[in-house]
Formats: structure tokens, C-alpha cells, sequence
């Protein structure tokens, strides 16, 4: 039987009706990333219930491994169920759950009270770059994947914005945040709910090249199997790649201006100066990068271009950590360079990790981003433990240095994805790919 809310297509979307889909799955990532979102009232939660920052430092590291964990479980629910069936009902969820953070008297309760929102939101949020293939196809699909990467990166600017402006009005109280976390949220997941809709799993089974060109690849009377995915080398890359190519990117997200104060002692208005310019010209590349990337039909040229200028850009944040009176105005622009050029090449790599994936069976895709969502935040979670003890015990600039070797060892990898080097002197159809026989 079929739920009322989810809406499957029997023809593949076209012009106004495929980019709003598109739209709701963005917003989706921006709405889940935003609930997750409590760094602009950690100060007041620490004093409110008299916890100390290890103690937060804790809760945090338990809940994101809740949702690293949900990721993983979320990923191949949402090949089984459907991207829909999944997303709209556990958004809804997530939203009591903001409500429900309003309620917390103890460091106990904050606990639980992540690992529920962590958990929910890590399955509901599975669904969203499986969306983002479906209805993207693949001529345009690093643009597209550059689009749901506003998601996390926007829900920063949201929670801090909303933040700096509310706060005052409700003399400091951090529970007030979580309030309009709620309402936002609730009318967003209903408005998402009314307007998003899911692919048969005969459309999700193929691979679209654009609107209107697409190749059947699997056989739907066999059934979908994790192990062709993993049994496949260039995925093993990928996935080896990227955690290794995050280290610096969650470096930089999570204590970007605790590196920036310990390291030069400037002060965290100016440390968050610098960071504003490192995600803004960040943002700004992902989506312009993604257009060229598609437009060329090239994914491995970018993520390696955009490593080595990232590469010879870090080493010079290096030096830069351990001399005295660097200007603000040079910090701003190697910060702004270093979010560039990480952007350039992570796009094209989203596009490229689907594609290969999409090969392999075109119904494993809510798996391969299951497991990369889990990746994120097992990277995330080793920061958090492995971070402060390495610069307590040697600085920042040495974890810096270590962060770069992840980076430079990134590099090889890029090697065994698939995908062409150079663009066809003339533009041809692609091949349809033969159709997957299972054992």
C-alpha cells in the first residue's frame, strides 16, 4: 500500500518541474544540517547547566557517532523504501525533536537529546544526495551536487545569523533558539512534503545522461547487492580518497578560528573574518566549478587541479602559523584561495563518486552516500578526539603539516577513479553501459 505523501513518477521530470524537486532536496540538506546546528549557544548551554567543555566535548563526540551510524543505516534504507517515504516523515520528526531540546535541565538530558536528533536526522538526511542523482542528470550533476553542498555550509551562516539577531530579543536564552529551530523547521518539512516527489524504482534504476537520454542497466528482476559495489576497485579509492581529503576540510570547519587565535593570537572577531572568506569564495566556486565541470563532461582534472593549488596553498598556511603579525588582510585572501581551491575539486569528486557508483547499479546509490555520510562523521569524530591532545602536545602548526600529508596522499587516488582525462574533440552521446548481470 502506498502512503499518501509519496508521489512516484512514472516519467522522468523535465525543465521547471525537475529543478523544483532538485530545490526541495537542497533545502532538505539545509533544513536537516540547520537542526543539527548548535555552536552559537554552546556558551550559554555550558553555564546554563553547569557543564564544562569536556563534558560537551563528550556529548558531542557520542552523538556524532549516532549519526555516523544513521547515515550508514539510512543510506540502504532509502534504496529499499525510496528516497520520499523516508525524508518526509523523520523531517517532520526531527522538528519535535528541536522542540523537544527546550526541555533539557542536565548534561544528561543534552545527551540523549542528541543522539535522538543525531540518529533521525542522520537516516532523514541520507536521502537527500540520492535525490540530488536522481534528478540530476548526469550532464549536469557536479552543478547540482555543488547546490547541496550549500546545505551544510549555509546552515552556518543561518544558525549564527538567526542567532546574533534573536538572542537578544529573548535575553539570552538558548532554548529560544531551538524554538524557531522547530518552527522553521515544521513549516519547511511541510512545505517540502507538498512538493517533492520520488522516482519508480524502474527510473531509479537507470542512468540519466540528460533530460531526455537515458540507458537501462540493471535487470529488476535481480535484486540490488551492496557487495558489487564494494567489489569494485575504484570505489575502494574513493572511499580511502576522501576520508583522507577531509581531514583538512574538518579541520577547518571545526576548529578553523581556534586555530587561527591559538596559532597568531588574533582575536576571534578577526578569526572569523578570515573564515567568512574561506566559505564564502568556497560557495561561490562549488557551483561555478560544478557548471564548467559538467559543460567539459571532465570530473578527475578538477579534483586534481583543485588539490595541488589546495596543497601549495596549505603549505603556505603553514609557514604563515608560525610567524608573528601576519596582516588580516593576507590571512583573509589565503583563506579565501584555500576554500576556492578545496571547492574546485570536491564538486567534480561528488559527481565522479556518484557516476562511479551509478555504474555499478544505479539502485545502490542511497548505499554509496550512506557510507559516505558515515565517513564524514567517523573523520569528524577522530578530529574531535585526536585534534586537541596533538596541538596540546606540539601546536597547531604541526597539525597542520599533518593535514596537508592527508591531503598530498589524496592525490594517487584521484588516479584509479573513472572518467576521462581530457575532452572528446567532438561531443558524443555516451555509451550506454552494458546491463548488470548478478551473480
Amino acid at each position: 500500500m502506498r502512503l499518501s505523501y509519496v508521489r512516484e513518477l512514472g516519467e522522468y521530470p523535465t525543465g521547471a518541474r525537475r529543478m523544483k524537486i532538485l530545490t526541495m532536496a537542497v533545502l532538505a540538506i539545509l533544513i536537516g544540517s540547520y537542526e543539527a546546528q548548535i555552536a552559537p549557544v554552546v556558551p550559554l548551554l555550558l553555564k546554563d547547566l553547569h557543564m564544562s567543555l569536556a563534558t560537551y566535548g563528550a556529548v558531542s563526540g557520542v552523538a556524532v557517532v549516532a549519526g555516523a551510524i544513521a547515515s550508514a543505516v539510512g543510506g540502504r534504507l532509502t534504496d529499499r523504501l525510496g528516497r520520499v517515504r523516508l525524508l518526509v516523515p523523520l523531517m517532520l520528526l526531527t522538528a519535535v525533536c528541536c522542540f523537544a531540546m527546550t526541555l533539557v535541565n542536565s548534561p544528561r538530558d543534552l545527551l540523549i537529546a542528541r543522539i535522538v536528533l543525531s540518529f533521525i536526522d542522520g537516516v532523514a538526511m541520507a536521502s537527500t544526495a540520492p535525490l540530488v542523482r536522481d534528478f540530476s542528470p548526469r550532464l549536469g550533476r557536479a552543478q547540482a551536487f555543488g547546490f547541496w553542498t550549500w546545505g551544510p555550509v549555509g546552515a552556518n551562516f543561518l544558525a549564527a545569523a538567526l542567532a546574533g539577531w534573536t538572542l537578544p530579543i529573548f535575553d539570552d536564552s538558548w532554548r529560544s533558539q531551538f524554538v524557531i529551530m522547530g518552527c522553521i523547521s515544521l513549516v519547511i518539512s511541510l512545505v517540502i512534503a507538498f512538493n517533492i516527489a520520488d522516482l519508480s524504482p524502474e527510473l531509479r534504476a537507470r542512468i540519466q545522461h540528460t533530460e531526455s537520454d537515458a540507458a537501462h542497466v540493471v535487470d529488476l528482476a535481480q535484486p540490488a547487492r551492496v557487495r558489487a559495489l564494494f567489489a569494485q576497485r575504484n570505489i575502494w579509492a574513493h572511499v580511502i580518497g576522501i576520508s583522507l581529503w577531509l581531514v583538512l576540510y574538518i579541520t577547518l570547519s571545526l576548529f578553523g578560528q581556534t586555530m587561527l587565535v591559538g596559532a597568531l593570537g588574533i582575536t576571534t572577531a578577526q578569526a572569523s573574518t578570515v573564515m567568512t572568506a574561506f566559505w564564502i569564495l568556497d560557495l561561490v566556486v562549488l557551483v561555478a566549478i560544478g557548471r564548467i565541470s559538467d559543460r567539459t563532461g571532465l570530473r578527475k582534472p578538477f579534483a586534481l587541479g583543485g588539490t595541488v593549488v589546495g596543497v601549495v596553498i596549505t603549505a603556505y598556511f603553514v609557514y604563515l602559523l608560525g610567524q608573528k603579525d601576519v596582516s588580516l588582510g593576507l590571512l583573509m585572501i589565503v583563506g579565501a584561495l584555500l576554500g576556492g581551491s578545496l571547492a574546485v575539486a570536491y564538486a567534480p569528486w561528488m559527481a565522479n563518486y556518484s557516476e562511479d557508483a551509478e555504474d555499478v547499479d544505479p539502485r545502490l546509490q542511497g548505499t554509496a552516500w550512506g557510507l559516505f555520510g558515515f565517513i564524514t562523521k567517523a573523520v569528524a569524530v577522530v578530529g574531535l578526539l585526536i585534534i586537541p591532545p596533538v596541538v596540546e602536545s606540539t601546536s597547531w602548526q604541526t597539525w597542520l603539516m599533518i593535514s596537508l600529508g592527508c591531503l598530498v596522499l589524496y592525490i594517487p587516488t584521484i588516479f584509479l577513479f573513472n572518467g576521462p582525462w581530457r575532452r572528446e574533440s567532438v561531443p558524443a552521446a555516451l555509451p550506454a553501459p552494458a546491463v548488470l548481470k548478478m551473480d
